[in-house]
């Protein structure tokens, strides 16, 4: 039998209840279980691809061309589980889907509302991902307890618990332990209240994580813990600060949580096996030297729009035996100011990332244009791909004014243009050329010396590509496009050959990084800054 494991939050947003619930499928993945995780948006959106990721944060794409939560992304980042659209439960898939059913008649004439029609289509989703043969499957419940639009998916949770037998449901809830300046010590109070409101609606925590910035809690603040929120005092763990997030699994696990999880569980008890995992971090936390690099794109200025791009720029840097400093560099300022490119003499890598929009395109094409002139290691990602064919058609190729159509519908040389599929599109949400597309590699090039092979799968998101009418010109003006689509032909990858290293994708293989195999094109680009960096001849 599947057993679920609940995890909520309460106080404020940005506590790392992703990051703890991957934390916690780790612990039980080390000890043999097959385990999955589910994110429970509350949000109207059916999914997150129309959402502007300075807002919400990146979205990520699955291999099944779903554009998730970017929480899915952490998941994927820590546990072994393949990962569908299924993953992913939003308020407007289920509120989508009962209103369907009842528009064909599906409730026999029934006044439909949201519990049991609400709450029945939320458990369905969850107990659907569980036949995917799972041991153990982690339900994240997103927002903060007391939020209006979480009720729902919070009474479903509370009628779970009651349906599934003892020992196969565990609700483990995240808070915060603040320390204010002025008293210097820590305040449980938040906690005690964001308990009570979990309790209001009828569900009590098995265990509290309480997210500090100080450090572990004492056993005072525990027991004081324990005792005003009806849990054990062993059942009270920390959440800290960590040098690599891929740390805290272990830091939880030598608080006994993971001991604590089978026995609550009623799972057999198994040796933990984290020598591979600890090997990985070790790896993380042990250089000592740095390669800096500049991220240039028009979100710059909050992280959690390129957590993928970042993550897998550290696992490369800890392959490579580097640490990774990057400074998020606003491109519009480019565009203002033309000497201030000259900052990017500094960084030992220049990266510019996927986006969209004419806002801050300009620069972009400014950055890669010094990347390029002054021979500094440079990746492009998809909109970077696609700018950096723009870069080379105007000054390498000479066509003056060419441009994306996407930024400019009246440019004279669309190098870039919509794929004839997207025109005449009426919807937005989940169109856009998505998920894992088969690429098909020049052999001897730069691309399939990274990968060690000639087909490769990445995923994808995006509406427009280069234009077939440029080719032959692009080509003939040095530019080397050395992947391909194996259908239509398209260019997914460019090279400048003569370059130290200059390598731009159309896809993005960010999203299949991971901590213990990091994705070429990235592991490739910080090779070439640190090679470049020590004076050392092109590594590839």
């Amino acid at each position: 039998m599947t057993k679920f494991i609940f995890v909520t939050g309460g106080v404020l947003s940005g506590l790392g209840k992703g990051l703890l619930t991957c934390s916690v499928g780790k612990m039980l993945e080390v000890r043999g279980w097959k385990v999955t995780a589910v994110k429970c948006d509350p949000y109207l959106n059916v999914d997150a691809g129309t959402m502007n990721p300075y807002i919400h944060g990146e979205v990520f794409v699955l291999d099944d061309g779903y554009e998730a939560d970017m929480d899915l992304g952490t998941y994927e980042r820590f546990l072994q589980a393949p990962f569908t659209r299924l993953n992913n439960i939003t308020s407007g898939q289920v509120y989508q889907e009962v209103i369907r059913r009842e528009r064909k008649g599906g409730y026999l004439g029934r006044c439909v509302q949201i519990i049991p029609h609400i709450t029945d289509e939320i458990k369905a989703r969850i107990r659907k991902v569980a036949e995917g043969g799972f041991d153990i499957v982690l339900v994240e419940i997103g927002g903060t307890v007391g939020d209006i639009e979480g009720l729902p998916f919070l009474e479903a949770v509370r009628q779970m618990i009651n349906e599934e037998r003892l020992q196969d449901t565990l609700l483990i809830h995240v808070t915060l332990v603040p320390v204010l300046q002025a008293v210097g010590e820590p305040k449980t109070k938040p906690t005690q209240h964001s308990v009570r409101e979990l309790r209001a609606i009828g569900l009590q925590p098995d265990v509290i994580v309480a997210r500090t910035e100080f450090g572990l809690l004492d056993k005072e603040h525990q027991e004081k813990i324990a005792d005003t929120c009806n849990v054990e005092t062993r059942a009270v763990f920390s959440s800290v600060n960590v040098s690599t997030l891929y740390e805290l699994p272990l830091v939880l696990e030598r608080q006994g949580m993971g001991e604590l999880l089978v026995e609550y569980l009623g799972l057999e008890k198994r040796k933990p096996d984290w020598a591979q995992w600890e090997e990985m971090v070790a790896r993380f936390n042990k250089p000592t030297e740095t390669v800096r690099i500049a991220m240039c794109g028009k979100y710059s200025e909050l992280r959690d729009c390129y957590v993928s791009v970042n993550e897998a720029l550290r696992h490369s840097a800890a392959e490579v035996g580097c640490k990774v400093d990057i400074d998020w560099i606003e491109t519009e300022d480019f565009e203002e100011d033309l000497s201030k490119t000259k900052a990017l003499s500094e960084y030992d890598g220049v990266l510019v990332p996927g986006g969209f929009g004419q806002r801050g395109a300009e620069g972009k094409i400014l950055a890669i244009n010094y990347a390029r002139t002054h021979d500094i290691p440079f990746l492009g990602i998809c909109y970077g791909f696609q700018l950096a064919t723009v870069e080379f058609a105007r000054n390498v190729a000479g066509l003056e004014g060419a441009h994306s159509t996407e930024c400019v519908p009246e440019t004279p040389h669309p190098v870039i243009d919509l794929l004839p599929e997207q025109k005449g599109l009426d919807y937005l949400g989940g169109t856009m050329r998505l998920g894992a597309n088969e690429i098909i590699l020049v052999e001897g090039s730069l691309i399939s010396k990274l990968y060690g092979c000639r087909r490769i799968k990445e995923r994808h998101r995006h509406r427009w590509e280069v234009n077939k009418d440029y080719y032959r010109v692009l080509e003939e003006a040095g530019a080397r496009f050395t992947g391909v689509s194996p259908d239509k032909g398209l260019k997914e990858v460019l090279e400048v050959p003569g370059n130290y290293f200059f390598l731009a994708t159309q896809f993005h293989p960010e999203f299949k990084s991971r901590p213990w195999a990091p994705s070429p094109p990235y592991y490739g680009f910080v090779k070439a800054a640190y090679s470049k960096k020590k004076g050392l001849p092109r590594p590839f």
